[in-house]
Order: C-alpha cells, then sequence, then structure tokens
C-alpha cells in the first residue's frame, strides 16, 4: 500500500488504507482544523524533527476503557496519602514542555518538537487539549496532555520527575472523565506502563466505531 502525501487540502485517506505498521500519509500541516479531522477519524500524528508531519492510524488499537482502570494497591496507598495534588490545566504549557523535554529509553530524541508544541497549545487554548497534573509542594512533578473530543480522549504523551507522579496524575484523569461520562482513552500504541493500568488491544473498526458514537456530545467538567 502507498503512503498518501498530504497538500494543503484538509482531507486524509481511508484509515484501511494505512501501511501494516500503521502509517498512513505524510505532509500537510499541524492546523487545529486537521489535527481535530485526524482524531475524529482515528488518525494522530507522529514524526521526528526532521521529517514531514507523519500520520498513523495502526491496527489493532491500545486503548482504556475507564471502567476497566487497574489500581495496584501501592498506588491506592500513595493516593491515600495525600502526597499530590491534582489538577487540570493550569499548566498546559509547562506539561507539554516536560513531556518534550524527558529521557525515553532507546529514543535518542523527541518528537514533541517546538512545532508539536505550539499546535497543541493552539488546541489547548481552542478547549480541545487538556493537561492532567500532578503537584507537589507547589511544583509540577508529572503529568499527561492530550485531545479531548466528546466523550473520548486521545493521550499523547506523559511525564514524571517524581517517582509514581504520571502514573497518579493518569489515575486521577481517568477516574474524572468516568465520572463525567467519558467512554475511552486512546494510548495509541502498546506500552507496558498503560498495561499495567488495564489498556488493552482492540480491533481498529471497533475503535472508530466508539469514535464516531462517543465524539459527538462534548463533556463539560
Amino acid at each position: 500500500m502507498p503512503v498518501y502525501l498530504l497538500d494543503d487540502e484538509l482531507w486524509f485517506p481511508p484509515v484501511q488504507e494505512a501501511m501494516p505498521d500503521g502509517l498512513l500519509a505524510a505532509g500537510g500541516d499541524l492546523s487545529a482544523e486537521r489535527l481535530l479531522l485526524a482524531y475524529s477519524s482515528g488518525i494522530f500524528p507522529w514524526f521526528n524533527e526532521e521529517d514531514p508531519p507523519l500520520w498513523w492510524s495502526p491496527n489493532p488499537r491500545f486503548v482504556l476503557f475507564p471502567e476497566e482502570l487497574k489500581v495496584s494497591k501501592s498506588m491506592q496507598q500513595v493516593i491515600r496519602k495525600n502526597e499530590f495534588e491534582f489538577r487540570v490545566n493550569t499548566n498546559f504549557q509547562e506539561v507539554i514542555t516536560s513531556c518534550s523535554q524527558i529521557y525515553r529509553e532507546g529514543q535518542p530524541g523527541t518528537w514533541i518538537t517546538s512545532e508539536i508544541i505550539d499546535a497543541y497549545t493552539q488546541l489547548n487554548e481552542l478547549g480541545h487539549a487538556f493537561s492532567a497534573e500532578a503537584w507537589q509542594s507547589g511544583s509540577l512533578v508529572g503529568g499527561l496532555y492530550g485531545v479531548l473530543l466528546g466523550k473520548i480522549f486521545f493521550g499523547e504523551s506523559m511525564f514524571s520527575k517524581v517517582s509514581n507522579a504520571s502514573k497518579f496524575a493518569f489515575i486521577k484523569w481517568v477516574e474524572l472523565l468516568k465520572e463525567n461520562g467519558g467512554v475511552l482513552i486512546d494510548c495509541q500504541v502498546h506500552t507496558a506502563h498503560l498495561e499495567s493500568l488495564g489498556a488493552r488491544m482492540i480491533e481498529r473498526d471497533r475503535f472508530l466505531e466508539i469514535v464516531k458514537e462517543g465524539s459527538q456530545r462534548q463533556i463539560i467538567f
């Protein structure tokens, strides 16, 4: 299957045309309109700084249903001890910047470039991107960010400067989404960390059905 080349026209090819690894298209831009179209179509951007935007739609898809969240006994103790304070969207810029600076084993650099930061900051200002944050003694020590469309949250990246901080933020965020009718957290591709919290693979067609149905009505916190 070919990798489609995008231009200024706002469109994406059918996700069924993606390569076996999920790569669907290259090019285009990171405008708010294109990003929102991508997420609502089951597509997300992921590329290195020297590359054009690359657009992905893997099959199967790694997701977490809020009701399937697993909280270990050790994390239950962390939460009970009130080691962290949970906040939402109080410093999106610092969250996404911190995500870009965290060292990740096996990755020589970061895909969260200044272009990505600018694009998702704009989505945040428009009310579509959110940060879930763990604070400790007045400092931001962990968190995550992503895009919320209707009742679906598309997770992008997380960071932690203190042990358990990002896990705490993730758990509290999933619980908040569940309380407000959230139906799915898109985790994109498999990680052992998120699998331990209850994430699992589902077929892309099922994922797209859930996104289509769940993105129609926005959660209001």
